[in-house]
C-alpha cells in the first residue's frame, strides 16, 4: 500500500477516486489519520448524492461516525489499480521495485521501497506531464 504522503501528492495532481468495495483510505484528519478503512458492502460504502459522495459507516465502527464527505478521505490505492492507472505508459517492473514507464515518449524509471510506491511515484511523473 503506498504512504499516505503520496496518496495525498497524487490527489493533488489531480488522481480522481471513484470509490469501490476494497478501496483503502484513511479519514484524512490529524485526529483520525491513522486509522485505515476498506470499502466494504457491509461496513462502509460510498453513497453518490447529487450534493457528492459521502463514505456512509454501517452496523458498528471502533468509534462512531455516520458518514464522511468523500473530500475528507484519503484514497490509498493498491498497486494493482496503481499499474492499471498508468495504462500504456507502464514499460516494466524489476525486483529492486523499479518501474520503468514512458512519458512523453521518454523512458523514465522510478525506483521505491515497495513495488506501491514505485508505481505511485510513476503515477505521479505521469499526471504531472499532463498538467504541465
Amino acid at each position: 500500500m503506498i504512504s499516505a504522503e503520496l496518496a495525498r501528492a497524487l490527489r493533488d495532481s489531480g488522481l480522481a477516486w471513484h470509490p469501490a468495495a476494497g478501496d483503502a483510505f484513511l479519514i484524512d484528519r490529524i485526529e483520525a489519520d491513522d486509522e485505515l478503512f476498506y470499502l466494504s458492502d457491509m461496513t462502509v460504502e460510498a453513497h453518490h448524492f447529487p450534493t457528492g459522495t459521502e463514505l456512509g459507516f454501517n452496523g458498528t465502527t471502533e468509534w462512531a461516525l455516520d458518514s464522511v464527505p468523500l473530500e475528507d478521505a484519503l484514497w490509498l490505492p493498491h498497486e494493482n489499480q496503481l499499474r492499471e492507472l498508468l495504462g500504456a505508459a507502464f514499460v516494466s517492473l524489476a525486483a529492486d521495485f523499479t518501474v520503468v514507464v514512458t512519458i512523453d515518449g521518454v523512458t523514465r524509471s522510478f525506483v521505491a521501497d515497495a513495488a506501491a510506491n514505485a508505481y505511485g511515484r510513476a503515477l505521479l511523473g505521469l499526471l504531472d506531464s499532463l498538467a504541465g
